[in-house]
């Protein structure tokens, strides 16, 4: 079904717009939670989820409205391929055009993309070597399976996503370090792509916090890095278990994440 056939069955309460609302739901907990976690940038940063198998129609949050206000109703849908995007009355943020639109359009398996400017993450984009060691388990967790981006341009407009959504081409990398600027996260899903979120943000707090002793680093060697990632990637449901249960919190504590 294209993005205006879906437009316009939501006008009568159709079984697709039913079939989008769960994925606008765990958009919006994820931009919730993101707020209460401190992931993210008050009105700035996106997240998006493809909703079509080519992954060029997605969800996003709209333009400016802080993570913690995000509900379900609220979440824009878009094609990325539609060069009329940005004339709409309900246009999103322009850079969230630019770089998600951009990846959305030519990485596929980019099926849900987060970007943040996440204290420790971004703290770790500013450094002049902007790697993570695998220092513990959190860290080996991404052990050759980030790319680094270290030619930042200024916001990241439509030029800059074209430029960022090349880093991004092999399956295997999931983040992407932006020098100067923040991060990316790709995923499978709302659940899988948040996981990995917090999952970068508190390895990179750890390696944060290890610098800041100024003693020698204790790295795990190659062959057990890759081991640990290996063994983590194959460590199924974790994700989805951890997503459940942070909008069982929501709902307690009485979120409005599902109107």
């Amino acid at each position: 079904m294209s993005l205006s056939e879906n437009q316009d069955s939501n006008n009568t309460n159709s079984i697709t717009d039913i079939a989008y609302q769960q994925q606008r739901i765990d958009l919006a907990a994820a931009f919730q939670t993101a707020a209460k976690l401190n992931l993210h940038e008050a009105v700035a940063n996106h997240f998006s989820l493809m909703v079509n198998e080519t992954g060029t129609e997605f969800l996003i949050n709209p333009n400016q409205r802080h993570f913690s206000l995000i509900k379900a109703s609220d979440i824009l849908l878009l094609d990325a391929n539609d060069p009329t995007t940005m004339d709409r009355p309900d246009a999103p943020d322009p850079t969230a055009w630019g770089l998600h639109g951009s990846v959305h359009r030519h990485i596929p398996h980019a099926r849900c993309i987060m970007h943040v400017h996440s204290p420790y993450a971004t703290a770790l984009a500013c450094l002049e070597d902007n790697s993570l060691p695998p220092l513990d388990q959190n860290c080996a967790m991404f052990y050759q399976r980030y790319a680094i981006d270290t030619n930042y341009g200024g916001l990241a407009l439509e030029a800059e996503g074209e430029r960022c959504s090349r880093l991004l081409s092999d399956p295997k990398i999931k983040v992407l370090i932006m020098s100067n600027h923040g991060l990316l996260v790709l995923g499978d899903s709302v659940a899988d792509t948040f996981n990995r979120l917090y999952y970068f943000e508190r390895a990179a707090m750890t390696y944060i916090h290890a610098l800041q002793t100024g003693k020698k680093l204790r790295i795990l060697s190659h062959e057990i890095a890759e081991k640990t990632a290996q063994e983590l990637e194959q460590y199924s449901g974790q994700a989805t278990r951890h997503f459940s249960d942070l909008k069982t919190i929501l709902d307690r504590e009485g979120s409005d994440y599902k109107d």
